[in-house]
């Protein structure tokens, strides 16, 4: 195999490697991934991964050097102006060194520094412009990496995953760190989204036939560590530590955008979603922008789909007046064999027989015909506790009864339960409820956002360089 000679490009062999120029440094590349190359074919015991991490090392020194050069560049170029204000600064001086960690390893480069008059602060645009200006020494792709990986798994195996597939070390305080900032970041545009969504006039879509809108509401308990180290103090005033709160979510769709696979198994496009720490407003601003994202303003109705908790419906009442409500369809089943419990104590064959109609009748035919077999069942009861727990439970149908059309919602193909929402709550659970873990307030609504950013396809709203596509552009 032919190698290229070094020695017909290169320099002077005293120069530093800074100096050198980029073609020097791609010839060296070059004649290492060719010696590569050459010892994974001598190599028994190498296949083609290993070609593949050794190439990445040969060509990581020419990378690096070219991302610092495109940087100082940037950097020599950006005007000595506010890119707060606009105002031009003064008091300039350049020069400054920073070093920041890249996907590549450490660049340096020299910025200018000036005062804004106008702020009263000190700026050193170059840094913004790089997308350095908050960052404490990471490029925005390493604070792109380090947010996606804090948000999927925790931070100790993030950084163990993170210097697996790149080489870069963060510590786990700075990973952290970086992840919470970035969620912090993530938060505020996503409050800028939201009220844009809630105030533009969206341009109507040219639709074939008219579509519902479906909404899906639910909420799952986080542990968090409020209060850490009071308990034995709370509990000697009479106060239980509160250590669980309430994540609430949702998701929304639009009902020709669900289907099923070849194998029968439901699907839906594309859907949005919403998860968050900070109350039922926060639930009902941020799923009543993204419902507006995906179409709720030319919808031709709307479906609110939920589990029977009370501020399900009271959200849905104050948020979405005009949407239809049903309770899900298997929440309703499970009040039914509470029934059947009470009638038939421990015998399952009784209990079966006497649900399976019941179920049948409440899915294809009226929850009006059901209710009145509960009540004939209440009514041949002589009191006592039994005849308590299924008043109970017939009140629940009677108050539930305007959300129970099975039937009409089966023929226009609605979701006759919440499943997807009960899945996007076990999906998140997987990440945020694993052994051991307690979360702040604070930090958990920023994994959250992350996670929701990432789960909404607009990551790059916050990494617009995640976006770039250097095959098309």
């Amino acid at each position: 195999m032919k190698t290229t000679c070094l020695e017909s490009v290169s320099t002077s062999p005293f120069l530093p490697l800074q100096a050198e120029p980029l073609a020097v440094l791609a010839a060296r590349a070059a004649c290492a991934l060719d010696r590569s190359i050459q010892q994974l074919v001598q190599a028994s015991d190498q296949n083609l991964g290993h070609l593949e991490v050794q190439a990445a090392h040969d060509v990581q020194e020419l990378l690096r050097q070219a991302v610092e050069r495109g940087a100082q560049a940037k950097a020599d170029a950006t005007p000595p102006t506010c890119l707060v204000c606009g105002h031009e600064l003064t008091r300039c001086s350049s020069g400054h060194a920073r070093t920041f960690e890249s996907r590549y390893g450490a660049i340096t480069i020299k910025r200018t520094r000036g005062y804004c008059k106008r702020c009263r602060k000190w700026r050193t645009p170059a840094d913004a412009v790089l997308g350095l200006e908050e960052s404490a020494g990471y490029s925005p792709a390493v604070q792109d990496m380090a947010a996606l990986l804090a948000s999927k798994m925790p931070v100790e195996e993030a950084g163990a995953v993170l210097e697996h597939l790149t080489g870069i070390k963060l510590p786990r305080a700075t990973l952290d760190r970086e992840a919470k900032r970035q969620g912090e970041r993530a938060q505020a545009l996503r409050t800028q989204l939201d009220q844009q969504a809630a105030t533009e006039k969206r341009q109507l879509e040219l639709s074939l036939e008219p579509y519902q809108m479906i909404l899906q509401l639910d909420a799952w308990n986080i542990r968090e560590r409020d209060g850490w180290g009071q308990s034995a103090r709370q509990r000697r005033a009479g106060q239980e530590p509160e250590r669980w709160h309430w994540v609430y979510t949702g998701t929304c769709f639009r009902l020709d955008q669900r289907g099923r696979t070849a194998g029968g198994r439901p699907i839906i496009s594309e859907r949005g979603f919403v998860a968050t720490r900070c109350g039922l407003d926060a639930l009902r601003e941020q799923m009543h922008a993204e419902a507006l994202r995906r179409g709720l303003g030319q919808a031709a109705g709307a479906l609110v789909v939920g589990d029977g908790a009370v501020w399900l419906w009271r959200l849905a009442d104050d948020r979405w007046p005009q949407a239809r409500q049903r309770l899900d369809f298997y929440h309703a089943v499970q009040h039914l064999a509470a029934v059947g419990r009470a009638l038939f104590a421990e015998d399952k064959v009784k209990l079966t027989a006497w649900l399976k109609p019941l179920v049948r009748q409440l899915k294809n035919e009226s929850s009006v015909k059901v209710i009145g077999q509960l009540e004939e069942a209440l009514a041949a009861l002589p009191g006592g506790t039994r005849a308590t727990a299924i008043t109970k439970e017939v009140e629940y149908f009677r108050e539930h009864q305007g959300r129970m059309d099975y039937r009409a919602g089966r023929r226009a193909g609605e979701p006759i339960g919440s499943g997807p929402v009960e899945a996007t709550c076990r999906q998140y659970q997987c990440r945020f409820k694993r052994p051991g873990q307690f979360w702040s307030r604070t930090g958990d609504e920023s994994l959250l956002c992350l996670e929701t950013f990432w789960r909404n396809g607009r990551w790059s709203l916050l990494f617009p360089h995640s976006a770039f596509n250097p095959a098309r552009n």
